[in-house]
């Protein structure tokens, strides 16, 4: 009887801790990855404020790994987010952030490049989950970037629904299975699928239609009701 009791009672516990920890993952990291996320946005947003007219842009090489240098704009999605170089989840994805692949042997271009592809990752779910609805894109919706000195737009064009993580050609200056057959100005975005694991990789490419200086304001794509 007291051996049955204190088996029932083990299980209540450990009930309790697993919905804790579920707890923990869906609501709590997203809480703390989203208050970092948007101080980084606003910090951001101020030091560029505070840029002196006509000084030029740091050079890609002065960002450090972490270090937030844009923000990613999905319209469709509501979405606003750092982006920080270098994909490490302690540094960056966790902190609700999306990374920039910069680091050999996958390192790719920046939006000012003439060409090039400017590969982001982000998590589809926990630590802020920036790219948990990107599966919902559809050809010819927006994504914005935002950098010290310009608003760059794209237009998504296509998208894989699952991938290996080992699949890097996605992320190549003419991704693989993109439909761009020609050097161009394009944008990566890369995620884990299914939701809640890290199997596979969703991927989401678009191809750069405008460029505006930011001393003009925001785009039309960031305004427009």
């Amino acid at each position: 009887m007291v051996v049955s009791r204190l088996s029932g009672e083990l299980f209540i516990t450990l009930g309790l801790v697993m919905l804790l920890f579920v707890g923990y993952q869906l609501w709590y990291t997203n809480f703390l990855a989203g208050r970092t996320a948007d101080d980084a946005a606003g910090s951001l947003l101020q030091n560029w404020d505070r840029a002196p007219a006509g000084a030029a842009a740091p050079p890609v090489a002065a960002f450090e790994p972490g270090q937030g240098f844009a923000i990613l704009y999905i319209p469709k999605l509501d979405v606003k987010v750092p982006v920080a170089e270098g994909t490490n989840k302690a540094k960056v994805l966790d902190k609700g952030m999306v990374g920039h692949y910069s680091e050999a042997p996958l390192a790719t271009g920046m939006p000012a490049d003439p060409q090039g592809n400017f590969a982001l990752a982000g998590h589809r779910n926990t630590h802020g989950e920036p790219f948990r609805y990107i599966n919902r894109l559809v050809p010819g919706d927006k994504i914005v970037v935002e950098t010290r000195d310009a608003y760059y737009t794209y237009e998504m064009s296509s998208q894989l629904a699952q991938t290996p993580p080992s699949n890097v050609s996605v992320i190549k200056p003419v991704p693989a299975g993109s439909g761009f057959t020609s050097p161009g100005r394009y944008i990566t975005l890369t995620t884990c699928t299914p939701e809640f694991t890290s199997t596979y990789r969703m991927i989401v490419w678009g191809r750069m239609t405008a460029e505006r200086p930011r001393s003009q304001g925001a785009p039309p794509e960031l305004t427009s009701p």
